[in-house]
């Protein structure tokens, strides 16, 4: 009987990476490592294990050590942030404000201490560059919102004025805010909860600022124009105008009749 030997197998085909596709594999790795852990807990030996490099080779493509390292995944995750709020204008305004939210807190979930620690910077000494990517996502995030308002100041619409942009960028701080305490209080109430009062949150920012803003009042009549009657608008007016109401019989005659 005559035996064979097995041929070995083939050799896996080296491909040469470029710098681009070396320095975004080193970012994919290290945005990995940041998703779950502060940015000031991940060195960059680990990085060079999770993306199959050597040491030095981290150091080749970021001299600057962790802290350039975690400027540059900062705004890769700023980048994919941005993103997020981007949403084609059509549908109800707050149905689209709440497929925008739907994706912030799916990217804040996915990335859990990692969005914390990049937000809040971590114990990763902070740079004017890290501060200018973090407000740089608040800003676009603000213009998304008040392009679905129509007041960004495209073709045939009105730049949006100082309390209008004013209350938009409050509520963007404040959807900020909330995925932190989301995150701290472990991730309760659930997403749907916690985007369904965000939305609330906006509805009631613009129906107060429009009390005394022509400006708001204008954009509030267009975003009411456009709802569904059991859309969110309708839902929250269904269940505030009753507690209003009966705040009402408990003011002063005179406040009330003001």
């Amino acid at each position: 009987m005559t035996f064979t030997a097995a041929a070995p197998p083939p050799r896996a085909t080296y491909r040469r990476l470029s710098v681009e596709e070396r320095r975004s594999q080193l970012l994919l790795a290290a945005l990995g490592l940041f998703a779950h852990r502060a940015p000031d807990e991940v060195s960059l030996d680990e990085v060079a294990v999770a993306a199959g490099v050597s040491r030095p080779l981290v150091y080749r493509y970021f001299p600057g050590g962790r802290q350039q390292l975690y400027e540059a995944a900062l705004g890769s995750a700023a980048d994919e942030l941005t993103l997020c709020f981007s949403e084609p204008p059509a549908g109800p305004p707050t149905e689209r404000v709440a497929r925008v939210l739907d994706r912030y807190l799916r990217f804040v979930d996915e990335h859990d201490t990692g969005f914390s620690a990049l937000l809040r910077g971590g114990s990763v000494v902070e740079t004017s560059r890290t501060t200018t990517i973090v407000d740089g996502v608040r800003r676009a995030a603000a213009d998304e919102i008040l392009r679905h308002l129509g007041r960004i100041g495209g073709a045939g619409e009105q730049p949006a004025g100082p309390r209008l942009r004013m209350m938009v960028r409050s509520w963007i701080a404040a959807v900020e805010a909330a995925s932190l305490i989301w995150l701290d209080d472990g991730k309760r109430p659930d997403a749907d909860e916690l985007r369904g009062w965000l939305v609330d949150h906006l509805i009631a920012l613009l129906a107060a600022t429009a009390a005394t803003d022509p400006e708001t009042a204008a954009v509030m009549n267009d975003l009411l124009a456009l709802e569904r009657a059991d859309g969110p608008a309708g839902r929250l007016a269904e269940r505030v105008i009753p507690v209003v109401a009966d705040a009402a019989h408990l003011l002063p005659a005179s406040a009330a009749s003001d």
